[in-house]
């Protein structure tokens, strides 16, 4: 065990952490240099963005300067904010982190937070400045930046480059003299903790787990704490480049177990296990319960998959345990159920990872946040679906989720950043100049003005050189109201929406519009609103297909053409009557992407 160490690369996005994971891999010899192109990354949507999405662990044989020989436990975690559960998973199966900083870019918003999370974990912080083989890289700065806002000595910070391997087998040796060894024994009983885990379709639902105390090995018999289910382990193992099968796992090893769990229900990231010969063993405490900041409604387009799309969700909040879900059902849409995501960007990912994945074809409505209603009668609803929301005159008022957001910019690009807060109603709580280049704005903004395109707009008025992260900040109430869109004199639930009273009539004619050009025509005239309440705030008609009856009528008297005539007149109104609109699915993929 004292030559075991187990950290994690933590960083804000794009500063270079599988860069610098894949370097390592190549100078302990774990892959040639041919092959190399972001290992960890093996998920096609990591590679097409260029991002990490999923922590990936990896299992490194390492000789020292000092002769001595180590096994590192590595974790690649991702770097935006949406992915930070992620991060302080990871941080539960390590007792270092190496702290990654952009030369060109200095630290930013996510650095500080993952810097943060690292330190209320208790885990010894390696502060290390990356591409420092470029031009324009301010590595003096950076190590005042990483003195002055997040403490840490100057002396300790390392110089690297993971682009050309300057400096990552130095960075190797501090892990190793800096990052102390996991403590527990191999002698006591057995307990660990699951911090991820996923699916396979052969071999059931395989935990990766965390061993703090005991041994772990094929034929032992484990307990869950949270169900109190036994299984009889198959088989463990590590995790290399893949998964490595091994005989035994120890003490302040990390790998994972395959028992064959076969309901995917029956096990929770967070859960303890523990030997079922000592079911007495306390619980290690888990990990704090992700604060879903976004809503939406998924719906399988067949309705009779609905059941496969359940089995879908269930499978993939094993490999992500971010994401909740419960069942609902929709006049529009039929029954499907209601997500809740970290962010838009987890959203959107995870809505792919479901059609690809795990092959669902599904439809997402217009996401939302949870908003606090008060009712007149003294009742608290907290709704995340404007369809549950009571009628207009028995809410007293609305209060909505407000977020602390911390904003690190350039000096040259403050005024438009601040210009874009005021115009989704934020509330500025401070301005820091932390140097002279720079400076950390905090605000309090709406997180349903916040989530919709606030991050592309701000990377765009700063010229992409603003960073930003966020947190919960309570409740504020607002003057709230909400808006309905009802075609053909019906209202289409999964489309409602709430807003801010001056700011829906806009809204509401932008989504009319929008919504005219998707429906296709019908063979009678389509009326579309939107509606606060009973007033109705935008309107639009499509209008009817019309078939061309006289087109038979080449000659003859003129009462023939009017006959035909007044019998599409008929028609026509009985149509009206007992006509349907179906929206297409179209419809609320274009509607997602409304502008304010």
């Amino acid at each position: 065990m004292n030559n075991l160490r187990n950290f994690c690369i933590i960083a804000h996005i794009d500063h270079g952490k599988s860069t610098l994971a894949d370097r390592i891999l190549e100078l302990t010899g774990m892959v040639r240099k041919t092959s190399m192109d972001q290992m960890l990354d093996s998920m096609d949507l990591e590679r097409e963005r260029g991002i990490t999405i999923k922590a990936k662990s990896v299992r490194i044989p390492y000789k020292a300067r000092d002769g001595g020989e180590y096994i590192l436990n590595l974790i690649d975690t991702p770097g935006h904010v949406d992915f930070n559960y992620e991060v302080s998973r990871s941080l539960m199966a390590c007792e270092g982190a190496v702290l990654l900083v952009d030369a060109t870019q200095g630290v930013e918003a996510q650095t500080i937070a993952n810097a943060n999370l690292a330190l209320d974990a208790g885990l010894k912080i390696i502060p290390a400045i990356n591409k420092i083989d470029l031009p324009g890289a301010m590595v003096d700065d950076c190590c005042l930046q990483l003195y002055s806002m997040l403490g840490l000595s100057i002396e300790d910070i390392l110089l690297v480059s993971a682009k050309d391997g300057t400096g990552v087998i130095e960075l190797l040796e501090a892990v190793v003299a800096r990052v102390p060894p996991p403590s527990g024994s191999a002698d006591t009983p057995l307990k660990c903790l699951i911090f991820d885990s996923f699916y396979d379709a052969y071999r059931g639902v395989i935990p990766h787990l965390r061993i703090f105390t005991g041994s772990l090995k094929a034929g032992d018999k484990i307990l869950i704490k949270s169900t109190e289910k036994i299984y009889e382990v198959e088989e463990v193992g590590y995790f290399s480049l893949g998964l490595a099968q091994c005989p035994v796992l120890q003490a302040g090893e990390v790998g994972y177990v395959v028992a064959l769990i076969r309901n995917a229900g029956e096990i929770h990231v967070g859960d303890t296990v523990v030997s079922a010969d000592h079911p007495e063993e306390l619980a290690i405490p888990g990990f704090r319960m992700a604060q879903s900041m976004v809503y939406c409604g998924v719906y399988p387009i067949v309705t009779s998959e609905y059941g496969k799309l359940g089995a879908a969700l269930e499978k993939f909040k094993l490999n992500d345990s971010s994401i909740v879900f419960e069942k609902e059902n929709s006049a529009a849409l039929g029954y499907g159920y209601r997500m809740g995501f970290l962010g838009m960007l987890h959203m959107e990912i995870a809505l792919e990872r479901l059609r690809r994945e795990y092959e669902q074809d599904i439809i997402a409505t217009m996401p939302s946040v949870i908003y606090k209603v008060f009712c007149k009668n003294g009742d608290i609803l907290m709704l995340d679906n404007p369809s549950k929301f009571p009628p207009e005159g028995n809410i007293g008022h609305i209060e909505e989720p407000i977020i602390r957001t911390r904003i690190i910019v350039p000096s040259a690009h403050i005024g438009p950043c601040m210009e874009l807060a005021d115009a989704k109603r934020g509330t500025l709580v401070g301005i820091e100049h932390p140097d002279d280049r720079r400076a950390i704005l905090t605000y309090d903004l709406p997180l349903a003005d916040m989530i919709t395109d606030f991050y592309d707009r701000l990377k765009s008025v700063s010229r992409g050189y603003a960073s930003m992260d966020y947190e919960l900040n309570g409740y504020r109430v607002g003057d709230l109201v909400k808006v309905d869109i009802i075609v053909n004199n019906g209202i289409v639930d999964a489309l409602s929406y709430i807003a801010p009273k001056e700011g829906a009539t806009v809204r509401g004619r932008a989504l009319i519009h929008k919504l005219s050009k998707t429906i296709p025509k019908h063979l009678f005239k389509i009326p579309l609103q939107a509606a606060i309440g009973a007033q109705v705030i935008a309107r639009e008609d499509i209008f009817p297909m019309r078939k061309d009856v006289l087109a038979k009528c080449y000659g003859g008297d003129i009462t023939r053409k009017r006959k035909l005539l007044e019998k599409q007149k008929e028609g026509k109104k009985k149509m009206k009557m007992v006509g349907f609109v179906e929206v297409p699915q179209e419809a609320f993929l274009s509607l997602m992407k409304i502008e304010d």
